[in-house]
């Protein structure tokens, strides 16, 4: 083929190519389609029955982008962070939940997104023997809704688990306070101790700690401080283990010896400090 020929060849080629690559970029990829909003908010709880959190979280996220300013969109931001709640994306649920509760202070269903807030922090408490973070953002949520809802039935329910989070929270004291001991380090363990039973005084660890801090202060010396401490747990706590463990650490009586008189010791004891 004449040189002519080639070069005409190859230009037509290439304008070919142009061509093909125009009606390639001229064909849209993801076309928008308006839809209404009853259908999407409809289509995204249907998700929500089925228990497909992730693509109803999803959906409401697409409820919200058509139609911004509707009713929907208000309530579809609430059941967006339900649906990452209930998928453990606790995080993006309370991204989410802040940004209604800023939005929409005066909402009806305010309480609830203060709740579910307060939730997505309590599912994710975890043993005693890891950090405690979570538990402590908990308890701050969860006496928010008592606080500011008091009346609410988010309250009630707030309340019962407030207890749990203050539990976990002691018993992370009590862990650190045991460890401090153990070490020999005696004033460490006593400050933890103490808050235990100042800052926790409902929860089950007070008894313990009571006893714990006996033996601090008899390790440390401090005969007044342990006899103080021992009357307050035989004055409160009579039945008690930790109670009996006092009683035998004071008196050297071994613990579980028939010890008739010991709340009237106790009892003694207490009037001469108070």
């Amino acid at each position: 083929m004449p040189k002519s020929g080639l070069v005409f060849a190859g230009r037509l080629a290439g304008l070919f190519l142009m061509l093909v690559l125009a009606a390639c970029s001229s064909t849209p990829k993801d076309t928008y389609v308006e839809k209404p909003v009853e259908s999407l908010y409809n289509k995204a709880m249907d998700e929500l029955a089925a228990e497909d959190w992730k693509t109803a979280a999803k959906s409401f996220e697409e409820v919200e982008r058509q139609h911004p300013y509707s009713v929907w969109a208000t309530k579809a931001q609430l059941m967006n962070a339900y649906a990452l709640y209930e998928a453990a994306k606790y995080d993006d649920a309370v991204l989410g939940l802040d940004r209604y509760i800023q939005l929409h202070p005066g909402s009806r269903d305010v309480a609830y997104a203060y709740y579910l807030k307060a939730l997505s922090y309590y599912t994710q408490i975890v043993d005693v023997g890891r950090d405690q973070r979570t538990t402590e953002r908990a308890l701050k949520a969860l006496d928010e809704v008592i606080r500011r809802f008091p009346d609410s039935r988010y309250a009630r329910d707030a309340r019962l688990k407030l207890d749990l989070t203050r539990d976990h929270l002691a018993g992370k004291e009590m862990e650190i306070g045991r460890w401090y001991e153990r070490q020999g380090q005696y004033l460490a363990a006593i400050n933890r101790f103490r808050r235990v039973v100042d800052a926790y005084q409902t929860t089950t660890h007070v008894p313990e700690a009571l006893h714990r801090l006996t033996e601090c202060y008899l390790a440390l010396g401090v005969q007044d401080e342990a006899v103080k401490t021992a009357s307050v747990l035989g004055y409160n706590y009579p039945g008690s283990e930790w109670y009996s463990d006092s009683y035998a650490l004071m008196t050297g009586i071994p613990a579980g010896t028939d010890q008739q008189d010991r709340p009237g010791w106790f009892g003694r004891i207490v009037g001469m400090i108070f």
